[in-house]
């Protein structure tokens, strides 16, 4: 009878710990993960929920605004120098934040996720996180000019890598629980559950793999959920019932006003990584300390706020009365070139918050002047100008993003108008072909690319970064070892690798030297002066056959 017992017992423990390797290894073919998927969707709703009602309620507390949706109508009443100064101490309290949780002082943001997915398993930096969302949230709070999507992305990513770490589970894995919680977030912030799968999959994993297309889809169903549970079924903004295309005369007019957004975008784009080289220099020149940073950009802020109150926070307000028609031509255009100014200087100023709902805001005025530029011209053969603009927040917004399908249906989401989908979709491809030619893609790549983290030019570019020559090199000790007084006569003639170098290193000096292995070394003081030390030597045959294992299993995830 003891016997027996002991019998099940071991028969249900192995089942449990095959149970618990599948769950690990190959989660999202398994059923079981799909309801992590669903903790992960909810909890990651809650958390884009909370981010939106805890910038909502400081912002109302430090400005005194009943409403914060209509920030900058309230703000406009406020006396000059609360809005000189509200912005400049959220910067101080920014800097200090920063500054005491961070090794660098700088905000993690939608980029660090897509990093994280590629290069990391899923993960993101938990510590630097939690302060980069303080960060947002007082940057927000306080008349930031961001949005507050990005913050909520990263939010979601921390919890994703808390779940990943807890269950300790593979790469694959923890992609796929990041791109359910990031699909959560985006759909639990703009209702928008179709638009925030396809994000999850289009932006961060950049694949569409069908193993990971189930689980992301639980997880973004279940963060529209909680955002109807708050704040009833409803779109973002509010259009006129008059979105109506003149076909086939007038759609000519969108693949102009394609390439005219494309272009806007990118000016953008440059501009923002222009004024964070230009303050970077400043700050080296003048021996300005790193918290003091986004305090003088929260100055210059409440400089430009005191005479276009209308650049503070998301702007929402500013997008809805483009979408309905609600500004003159030179208010649509002066608005646009304030906002992008006012844009580059939270960012570049090391504050928080993200790209997205600035670009649709820009995106929507540059329509609408397009559209009342071009009705005027051919008023016989145009629809409503609004449509302009409602096509402009798409094509801004895609170019920005480098997402051209989830960023379509956010607009048609966030509006609840499908019956200009041809125009939004023509205007959204010709900016994307534009923008994606004159910058590494999107702004989050061209971010990582000015970090030297190569993802844009896809994994035959990154991955070889993901390995160091210590791990691939064979040490002396082990069969097939390199001859140690040919590495010591390679290692005088200055042939050689550190052990810290990458095959992103090590293989164009295989192509260049043509030798079949290089020395590995590390440097060590001797007498005061670095002596390099033999650790072992990198075959480029065994450097080759990483670099396939590892180009061979993205593959096979991205196509399984």
């Amino acid at each position: 009878m003891l016997s027996l017992l002991t019998k099940e017992i071991r028969s249900a423990a192995s089942h449990c710990a095959r149970g618990w390797d599948l769950l690990r290894h190959k989660g999202p073919g398994q059923i079981q993960f799909w309801f992590i998927a669903l903790g992960i969707g909810i909890a990651a709703g809650f958390a884009a929920i909370g981010f939106r009602a805890a910038v909502e309620a400081l912002q109302g507390f430090v400005y005194g605004s009943p409403n914060a949706a209509s920030l900058h109508s309230f703000a406009a009443t406020l006396p000059w120098y609360w809005l000189l100064l509200i912005p400049a101490f959220g910067g101080m309290a920014v800097g200090i934040v920063l500054h005491w949780l961070t090794d660098d002082g700088r905000v993690r943001s939608v980029a660090d996720v897509i990093e994280g997915a590629a290069l990391n398993d899923g993960r993101v930096e938990t510590k630097a996180g939690l302060a980069s969302a303080l960060s947002s949230w007082i940057t927000l709070s306080t008349g930031g000019s961001t949005g507050r999507e990005g913050p909520v992305v990263h939010i979601a990513a921390l919890i994703s890598t808390w779940v990943a770490n807890a269950l300790r589970v593979d790469g694959i894995t923890g992609r796929d629980l990041l791109g359910c919680a990031v699909a959560a977030a985006v759909s639990a912030s703009f209702n928008a559950p179709i638009a925030g799968a396809l994000f999850a999959l289009e932006v961060v994993l950049r694949h569409f793999a069908l193993h990971a297309f189930a689980p992301i889809v639980v997880a973004s169903a279940a963060g529209t959920v909680i955002n109807r549970l708050f704040y009833g079924d409803v779109t973002e903004f509010l259009l006129p019932g008059t979105t109506v295309v003149e076909f086939y005369i007038e759609l000519p007019a969108f693949f102009l006003m394609g390439l005219v957004c494309g272009l806007v975008a990118v000016i953008m784009m440059r501009t923002v990584f222009w004024a964070d080289d230009l303050e970077t220099d400043l700050q080296n020149r003048l021996g300005l300390p790193r918290w003091l940073r986004p305090s003088v950009a929260g100055l210059l802020l409440g400089g430009i706020a005191v005479f276009y109150p209308h650049i503070m926070g998301v702007g929402y307000e500013t997008t809805s009365r483009a979408l309905t028609g609600d500004l003159l031509l030179h208010e649509a255009i002066v608005f646009t070139v304030i906002k992008v100014a006012a844009v580059a200087i939270t960012m570049a100023g090391r504050m928080g918050g993200g790209i997205f709902s600035p670009s649709l805001m820009v995106g929507a005025m540059t329509g609408l002047a397009f559209g009342l530029i071009a009705t005027g011209f051919f008023p016989d053969h145009s629809g409503a100008f609004t449509l302009y603009a409602l096509a402009g927040m798409g094509a801004v917004a895609a170019a920005v993003l480098g997402a051209p399908i989830s960023t379509t249906l956010i607009v048609f989401e966030l509006t609840g108008d499908w019956q200009t989908g041809l125009a939004v979709m023509i205007s959204v491809s010709m900016s994307t072909a534009v923008a994606s030619r004159l910058v590494d893609r999107s702004f989050f790549l061209t971010q990582l690319e000015r970090r030297n983290v190569h993802l844009a030019a896809g994994p035959q570019a990154y991955l070889l970064a993901m390995f160091r020559v210590q791990g691939v090199m064979r040490k002396p000790q082990d069969p097939g070892a390199a001859d140690e007084a040919a590495c010591h006569e390679m290692i005088e003639q200055g042939l050689f690798l550190l052990a810290t170098a990458t095959l992103e290193t090590a293989l164009p000096r295989f192509e260049r030297s043509g030798v079949a292995f290089l020395p590995v070394v590390t440097m060590e003081e001797q007498d005061g002066a670095q002596v390099p030390i033999l650790q072992g030597a990198l075959f480029h045959v065994d450097a080759l056959k990483a670099y396939n294992r590892a180009l061979a299993a993205t593959a096979a995830e991205e196509h399984s």
